[in-house]
């Protein structure tokens, strides 16, 4: 079961990094530092999309319109984070 438990910590963990590569590329595009028609600039964008954009678009129904600002990875990164922790009390117990 432990073996179980940490393989989804490590998932999760994998997770919330590349959630942080997707808003740090998100960052650059923005601010043009980072041409996003570069071909590798692209796919990575495209690959992270993929994996983060069906969950931070639902969170995104339920936040209020606060004009340029997305809090919704915010609130993704803390549910990951809590349930990390959750995963590893339930290990130690």
């Amino acid at each position: 079961m432990n073996a179980f438990i940490i393989l989804i910590d490590q998932i999760v963990n994998l997770y919330i990094w590349t959630l942080l590569a997707y808003i740090i590329v998100g960052w650059l595009i923005a601010f043009r530092i980072v041409n996003p028609w570069q071909p590798i600039v692209r796919a990575a964008v495209s690959v992270l999309g993929r994996i983060h954009e069906p969950i931070l678009s639902r969170i995104r129904q339920f936040l209020p319109d606060l004009g340029g600002i997305d809090f919704s990875p915010i609130v993704v990164f803390l549910v990951a984070q809590f349930l990390r922790n959750l995963l590893i009390d339930v290990m130690t117990a």
